[in-house]
């Protein structure tokens, strides 16, 4: 797993492109326009901006032959509060491995080390159990239901905020 550099276009397009079905059953679609070698280059520009002034920390996880497997992140950081939003989306040939998991850890890490937050939330929708069942693995507690979260193949879906307190035990 590393930060996301704004070289990785090509291979990052090619990757939302291969897994834009599969994500989008489980998150609110992407705008058409993302899909697209300028869409990717700007998306890139905004995290690695969002990086530069703290409010980010996006990542990608390779595979052993560089290729993108799946995409981690620590969204929306308050050094103020000590508190950002996790989100990672993992390619559906790769699912079924530990990868969100191994993510979801990487991202914990960063968040102690890197940041020193104390807290960390997630949202996400009912449909997506995967998601639920590795953030409650990696220690994330439900914390309260989320009505119409976000529009997943064109209907308002509902879901749930999990949260991970991160203060030493």
């Amino acid at each position: 797993m590393r930060t996301l550099g704004q070289d990785d276009a090509d291979a990052l397009l090619a990757f939302e492109l291969a897994n834009r079905a599969w994500f989008e059953r489980h998150v609110e679609a992407r705008e058409p326009a993302f899909y697209s070698p300028d869409g990717v280059a700007r998306h890139i520009a905004q995290y690695l901006e969002g990086h530069a002034s703290g409010a980010w920390h996006p990542c990608l996880l390779l595979d052993e032959d560089g290729r993108i497997v799946g995409r981690a992140n620590l969204k929306d950081i308050d050094r103020a509060e000590g508190s950002a939003e996790v989100g990672y989306r993992i390619a559906h040939d790769q699912t079924g491995k530990g990868l969100a998991t191994f993510a979801l850890r990487n991202l914990i890490g960063l968040a102690r080390t890197a940041w020193q937050l104390k807290e960390l939330r997630a949202e996400i929708t009912h449909a997506n159990q995967g998601s639920a069942a590795v953030l409650r693995k990696c220690g994330f507690v439900h914390a309260r239901e989320l009505p119409q979260l976000a529009i997943v193949d064109g209907a308002r879906v509902d879901g749930a905020l999990y949260l991970l307190d991160l203060a030493p035990a």
